[in-house]
């Protein structure tokens, strides 16, 4: 697989199947990332990776919490600016929705869109899980660092067989998250990262999710 059959079919996958995902292959894409570019080679990015046991042991924990405190509790940064509009809030909506058309989920069931949130603390019954961290006095250089390496991550995961799928939601609960996976309180959660092997017959993985043309994001000069 090259890079742009990487890029073109890698997807945020939202229904994994229960396939073991093997400890060498995640060995050979994590030491692959180290390659990943970072400012001054500073590398900020750290990770815990669960599966078996702790993975269901953590996943029964953070249930828990999400049943007492729906809305959150302990977020250390803004998933999403509070000030988010324009074409930028448009594709937000636009993405949710369409996944929820694809689920055949109604504006009108807030039960099943509830339900579907929920799928996320089972990590969408991916088998492994990889949790992202930095020391908090980091930046946003150190933070587009970071995003650079799970991207780098993501594409290796491809390369691999695999998929995965970033979910920044499990930052709703980021001082929990620390607690749960005995990170000190110098560093800050980012997200986790579901991986595994997708089911290519679930709806959820199909649904079309666009992009915008480059002349609405890219100016030319000089060309």
């Amino acid at each position: 697989m090259n890079v742009t059959e990487a890029v073109a079919t890698r997807r945020s996958i939202r229904q994994f199947l229960p396939t073991a995902v093997p400890q060498d292959a995640l060995q050979r894409v994590l030491q692959k990332a180290q390659r990943s570019p970072s400012g001054g080679n500073t590398q900020p990015w750290n990770a815990v990776i669960l599966t078996g046991q702790p993975l269901a042991d953590l996943t029964a924990k953070i249930k828990a919490k999400a049943a007492t405190a729906p809305m959150g509790e302990g977020h250390e940064y803004d998933i999403y600016p509070k000030s988010l509009e324009g074409r930028y809030e448009d594709q937000r909506r636009g993405v949710g929705k369409a996944m929820f058309d694809a689920l055949g989920l109604a504006r009108e069931d807030g039960a099943g869109r509830v339900a579907q949130m929920m799928k996320n603390w089972d990590s969408f019954d991916a088998p492994v899980q990889l949790f992202t961290y930095t020391r908090k006095y980091m930046g946003p250089p150190q933070w587009s660092d970071m995003g650079m390496w799970l991207q780098t991550v993501m594409l290796l995961l491809r390369e691999e067989g695999l998929d995965s799928c970033a979910q920044e939601i499990w930052a709703m609960y980021g001082t929990y998250m620390r607690e749960l996976l005995n990170i000190d309180d110098d560093h800050i959660f980012f997200c986790g990262m579901a991986i595994g092997y997708r089911d290519a017959d679930a709806p959820i993985n199909n649904f079309t999710v666009p992009r915008v043309e480059i002349g609405q994001a890219i100016r030319w000069e000089g060309f």
